[in-house]
């Protein structure tokens, strides 16, 4: 007994040990920890530089500018779990803001009024997106960069430039703060709150997972798969529009190439891998978005502040991109038995 105790003890500590470290390297603590690493390293270089890094503005800062491409990065991550994706959010989210700006131009009445259609209009896109896809069987890349190019002919046609005004209420939510938390930033925290309730703690959430996983068990298990996945894109188009109302209260109108030049698409894709969701879908979660958004803005400030060139800033986040999914394969690779 005594010799099969000792025998025993290790193996536990070793199993506890593992257990641990196992968690360290979960997809979402990584990108917290590789947060903390640019933090320190960002202090450092700006204090060499003869700055101050992540000071109270430049805190501010970032919670504002990361607000619009986190609430589109969470609507991304819901359907890249259901083994999907959309590039249509950046038109989206341009023609969100100019439907919100022309309605709101008739003054504080109409606040409510546009919020509706842009809702409405985003869930009607992201209906065509989902039922493109399930019904007429057309690959997601496809299908939503093809509505993606059809919201952009709309666009171009009607609009030259900015249109519409938003009221100076309505433009609070882009710039008014609570203590040192923008309103923006709270906006953000809600809908993240909300999307990781979705998936945790509801039967749909369950069935994203299982639908991203392996469609065809899932369909077998009598999961209707179709209808998740059109879900799916129509959160992920109201989260675009909710960033088009946001992005319009910035601007004070609406503006046809505001999603666009935020690369709102590809942006928030980037956040979604960054944070460690499978681009094949059933893992990962919002937790690890919020993180990648968070990277990527931390990032931004720390080039903005040394004065880094454009063309630097755009290699630099494309290597933190590949290497970021590379290390998570090659993870995946060496837990695979």
């Amino acid at each position: 007994m005594d010799l099969l105790t000792r025998t025993r003890r290790p193996a536990r500590r070793g199993r506890a040990h593992g257990g641990l470290a196992a968690r360290l390297r979960e997809p979402a603590q990584v990108v917290y920890l590789a947060l903390l690493g640019l933090v320190a390293a960002g202090w450092v270089l700006v204090a060499l530089d003869g700055g101050q890094f992540l000071t109270l503005d430049s805190v501010v800062g970032i919670q504002q500018r990361s607000a619009a491409l986190g609430i589109v990065a969470v609507g991304q991550t819901l359907a890249i779990l259901a083994g999907s994706l959309d590039l249509s959010v950046a038109y989206l989210i341009s023609l969100s803001s100019l439907v919100a700006a022309e309605i709101m131009a008739g003054g504080e009445g109409s606040i409510g009024p546009a919020v509706a259609a842009v809702l409405a209009v985003s869930a009607l896109v992201g209906l065509v997106n989902g039922l493109v896809i399930t019904r007429l069987q057309v690959h997601a890349f496809i299908a939503t960069l093809g509505v993606a190019m059809i919201i952009k002919g709309v666009v171009d046609h009607l609009y030259d430039g900015p249109a519409g005004r938003v009221p100076e209420s309505f433009q609070l939510l882009g710039y008014s703060r609570i203590g040192p938390v923008p309103v923006s930033a709270l906006l953000w925290a809600g809908v993240a709150v909300a999307a990781w309730f979705l998936l945790s703690r509801t039967r749909l959430g369950h069935r994203i997972y299982a639908v991203g996983g392996n469609a065809e068990v899932a369909r077998l298990s009598g999961i209707r798969t179709g209808r998740v996945i059109v879900l799916t894109h129509v959160l992920c188009s109201l989260c675009a529009g909710v960033a088009g109302l946001l992005l319009a209260s910035r601007l004070g109108a609406g503006a046809p190439t505001v999603g666009t030049d935020g690369g709102y698409d590809l942006e928030s894709i980037a956040a979604v891998v960054l944070g460690g969701t499978a681009l094949a879908g059933g893992k990962g979660g919002v937790a690890g978005t919020v993180g990648g958004v968070l990277l990527l803005a931390v990032l931004d400030t720390l080039f903005n502040q040394l004065e880094v060139d454009s063309f630097v800033k755009d290699v630099v986040r494309g290597v933190v991109i590949v290497v970021a999914v590379a290390v998570y394969a090659r993870r995946k690779t060496r837990r695979t038995p």
